[in-house]
């Protein structure tokens, strides 16, 4: 209902008063493939993206359906019957999806591909965060989503606290020297560099980067132990890529316990950072999981 300047209403009994509905207008959402128009209230939400799924959870927002598989521990609780499992985080189950009607559908990198199918079974968001621009984009998304559930001051609080936290980041990271990101997978190592999907440690956390020339793949520039040593970074970060996709096979630390990574500098130091892979790998941009991935990088600095 419109109402111009000047329009004389009748007037409302005391009950009246009690029972009117608010007006809930449309919200207009800009993400990662275009604008999608929202209508409230969004009782049945569902999210193919893990990260939009963290930041939910710690919002108090109801999710009713998300890919179950691949859960970090803190999200298991999502593997309940009284969730619905959509699908996988590169394919929906379209059937399933269409049989729950629901308000809002969220996509990100990994089922990015799906959005077009899935906006016509209804209104869909892409909430992609890669590459350059990590934090500034994870601040986009997070603060979208806030948006869309009326979550702007819890989440303006914890953006405020992790800044301070990034900030502490970075003046650890000017004296840390050169490091290198590694990922270990089936015994065999790919590095990542500036610009890459792990790359923010270096472009947003000012961490120096020991290498300039990997090429920008998704699972890394294949390295050899001799080419560790040859770079002989003085901080290695570690994502574990089968600890991440199988959470009872963590096999980083048996992939570097080797002579030729116990002759580097960040071997010797005690720079070998071993980071929670789950939140690297899988849930990548969630508020709590870029929350944790920060105090990793504080803690592994620090010591």
């Amino acid at each position: 209902m419109r109402i111009s300047p000047g329009t004389l209403l009748a007037p409302l009994s005391l009950a009246a008063l009690f029972t009117l509905a608010p007006v809930q207008a449309d919200t207009v959402v800009s993400h990662a493939q275009g604008e999608t128009t929202l209508s409230q209230p969004l009782d049945t939400v569902l999210t193919f993206d893990i990260a939009s799924l963290d930041t939910l959870d710690a919002l108090g927002v109801e999710v009713a359906g998300m890919p179950q598989a691949s859960l970090p521990p803190r999200l298991s609780h999502y593997r309940d019957d009284a969730y619905t499992n959509i699908g996988s985080l590169f394919e929906p189950d379209y059937e399933t999806v269409a049989s729950l009607q629901p308000d809002l559908i969220i996509v990100a990198n990994r089922s990015s591909t799906a959005y077009d199918d899935l906006s016509k079974l209804a209104p869909t968001i892409d909430m992609t965060v890669w590459g350059e621009g990590f934090l500034e984009q994870f601040t986009t998304t997070t603060r979208n989503l806030a948006a869309i559930f009326d979550k702007t001051d819890e989440v303006e609080q914890r953006l405020g606290a992790l800044d301070t936290r990034i900030e502490h980041a970075r003046s650890l990271a000017a004296d840390a020297g050169d490091s290198l990101i590694v990922m270990t997978s089936g015994g065999k190592l790919t590095a990542y560099g500036p610009g890459s999907r792990f790359g923010w440690i270096h472009d947003d956390l000012g961490l120096s980067s020991a290498v300039t020339d990997l090429e920008d793949a998704t699972h890394g520039d294949p390295i050899s132990f001799e080419y560790l040593l040859e770079t002989d970074p003085e901080v290695i970060f570690v994502i574990d890529r089968d600890g991440a996709i199988d959470q009872a096979n963590q096999a980083a630390r048996a992939t570097l316990d080797n002579d030729l990574v116990k002759r580097t500098r960040a071997y010797q130091n005690d720079r070998i950072v071993y980071l929670d892979s789950v939140n690297w790998y899988i849930v990548m941009s969630g508020l709590p999981a870029v929350e944790q991935m920060v105090e990793e990088v504080i803690a592994g600095l620090s010591n």
